[in-house]
C-alpha cells in the first residue's frame, strides 16, 4: 500500500472523528453525575404534584434517566447489542408511562388505554428487533435477507397480536349487535 498525502489526510481526519465520539473515563463519570443530577431534579419536581400525577412524574423522570444511562453506554461503547438496548429502553420506558397515565382512568377506558399502550410498546419493540436484524453483521447475503425477513414476519404477527387485542378492548365496552359488528370488524382487518 502506498501512502499517499490524501489517504494521510483520511486517515487522520477518521481517528479524530473517532476520537470526538469516545468519552476518556472522566468524560463517563462526569456524564453519569449529570444524568444522576436530572433525575434527582427532576424528582424534586415531582414532590408538588399529588396522586396519579405524581405518579407519572416520576414514571418519566425514571425513563429519562435509564434512557439517558442506555445512550451514555452506547456512546461509551458502540455496539450493535447498546444500540439495541437503548431502543429497547425507550420502549419500556414509554411503556411505564402510558400505563401509569391510564390509572387516572377507569373501567373499560382504562382497559383500552392498557391495551393501546401495550400496543405501541410492542410496536416499538418489534421496530427495534427488526432493525437489530438488519444491522447483524454476522450474517452476509441470502443468511441476512432471510434473517431479516423471518424478523419482520415475526414482528408483524406481533404488531397486528397487539392491535387486534386493542381493538377487541374497545368492542367491550359496546354492546348486542353493534358489539359483535365491531368484534367481527377487528377480526377481519387483523386476520384474527
Amino acid at each position: 500500500m502506498q501512502f499517499t498525502p490524501k489517504l494521510i489526510a483520511m486517515t487522520a481526519a477518521a481517528l479524530m472523528a473517532t476520537s470526538a465520539f469516545a468519552l476518556t473515563a472522566e468524560e463517563h463519570k462526569a456524564e453519569q453525575q449529570r444524568i444522576t443530577a436530572e433525575y434527582k431534579a427532576a424528582k424534586v419536581q415531582c414532590t408538588s404534584l399529588t396522586a396519579n400525577a405524581k405518579d407519572v412524574c416520576e414514571k418519566e423522570a425514571e425513563g429519562r434517566e435509564k434512557v439517558a444511562k442506555a445512550e451514555l453506554e452506547h456512546r461509551k461503547d458502540p455496539t450493535e447489542k447498546r444500540r439495541y438496548n437503548v431502543a429497547k429502553t425507550k420502549a419500556d420506558t414509554a411503556y411505564a408511562v402510558a400505563k401509569e397515565k391510564c390509572d387516572d382512568l377507569k373501567g373499560n377506558a382504562e382497559d383500552v388505554c392498557e391495551k393501546d399502550a401495550k400496543a405501541q410498546h410492542v410496536k416499538a419493540l418489534e421496530a427495534a428487533k427488526v432493525a437489530d436484524a438488519r444491522a447483524d453483521g454476522s450474517k452476509d447475503g441470502n443468511a441476512k435477507a432471510a434473517h431479516v425477513s423471518e424478523v419482520r414476519k415475526d414482528a408483524a404477527q406481533n404488531v397486528r397480536e397487539a392491535d387486534y387485542k386493542a381493538a377487541m378492548e374497545r368492542c367491550d365496552a359496546l354492546s348486542g349487535d353493534v358489539k359483535d359488528k365491531c368484534q367481527n370488524d377487528a377480526k377481519r382487518t387483523f386476520g384474527q
